[in-house]
């Protein structure tokens, strides 16, 4: 990873996210693999949250958090997915790009120029 120069590319900041992941994680393997996919229930878990207290929907805590707060913790459901896409594939880039192109034609969306 180099701090110095920073990707305006999101595909590297991916791939320099995974890589500091790997060297450390706790877990290896299969089990290591799931734990990596399961994150992304506790970061839906914490937009819900987030949600929740934006529109004060809790009665006993009130408002505790602002749209701002949904807007960040939506990027951090986008980055785990895209994280664990990437722990099951070095191609990780490819499979994203190849299926939103799958759900953008099933929408009737053509590709821009």
């Amino acid at each position: 990873m180099s701090d110095e120069h920073p990707s305006t590319d999101p595909w590297d900041s991916i791939e320099d996210l995974y890589e500091w992941l790997d060297a450390n994680r706790p877990v290896d393997g299969q089990a290591g693999l799931l734990l990596r996919i399961l994150k992304l229930s506790e970061e839906v878990g914490e937009v819900a949250e987030a949600v929740i207290g934006a529109t004060g929907q809790n009665p006993r805590k009130g408002t505790t958090h602002t749209w701002d707060d949904v807007r960040s913790e939506l990027c951090d459901v986008a980055v785990t997915a895209l994280m664990a896409l990437r722990t099951l594939t070095p191609d990780a880039r490819e499979v994203f790009t190849e299926h939103l192109a799958k759900v953008s034609r099933r929408a009737g969306i053509t590709p821009r120029p």
